[in-house]
């Protein structure tokens, strides 16, 4: 039951802040997280553009990547749950090249800029790691691999959750913003590991 409710609670995490990027399209920049921005980078088309596929692509993949997980949907809908997948690549592919592109321009310095662009570039890894061990065959390595890959994902969800906190915790927002660099995504594959550690046991009690 345990499992159910955080699967759930999960899934609707994942769905509201999946739909965030829709926030841009009906409220001023100044509201959002473009009113912290310099004048220059918001005048800058790249930086711009990356920022838009960005939190577009990067929301698809958290909308639909957290389904995934549902060993009784893959069982059931194992052509749906491919095709989700592919989907799912190609959104994190393009997100988190962008990610790794805005990185270098990030609020708080060299500490902020080197957590977003390792997230970017571990959340780029993990994925490709996982698709290419399903093209080899080998399931269980893939869902690992995934498991990392949803576990960066999600750090659009942890963000969102750790620089409120951190802020009305410690009055200090631009500190905050450069810990959550490191805390949005370090401790979600800290728990990924504990998952697959998990799952790799089980597996090895039952062939025992």
């Amino acid at each position: 039951m345990t499992k159910k409710i955080g699967f759930v609670f999960m899934g609707i995490l994942a769905l509201l802040i999946g739909i965030y990027p829709l926030l841009y399209a009906f409220v001023e920049e100044k509201y959002t997280l473009l009113g912290s921005k310099a004048p220059e980078i918001l005048h800058n088309t790249m930086w711009k553009s990356a920022f838009l596929a960005h939190i577009v692509f990067g929301g698809a993949a958290l909308f639909i990547g957290w389904r995934q997980f549902g060993s009784s949907f893959r069982n059931k809908y194992l052509r749906i749950h491919q095709v989700i997948g592919k989907v799912y690549v190609i959104a994190v592919l393009i997100s988190s090249v962008c990610a790794v592109y805005m990185g270098f321009y990030a609020n708080g310095g060299i500490i902020a800029e080197t957590g977003f662009i390792i997230l970017g570039i571990i959340w780029m890894v993990t994925t490709v790691s996982a698709l290419i061990s399903i093209k080899k065959g080998n399931v269980a390595r893939h869902q690992q691999w995934m498991t990392y890959s949803y576990a960066c994902t999600f750090a659009a969800v942890t963000l969102r959750i750790w620089l409120p906190l951190l802020k009305n915790i410690t009055g200090n927002a631009e500190g905050s913003y450069i810990a959550v660099a490191w805390l949005c995504w370090i401790p979600n594959l800290l728990f990924a590991y504990l998952i697959n550690r998990k799952v790799t046991n089980d597996s090895a009690a039952l062939r025992t």
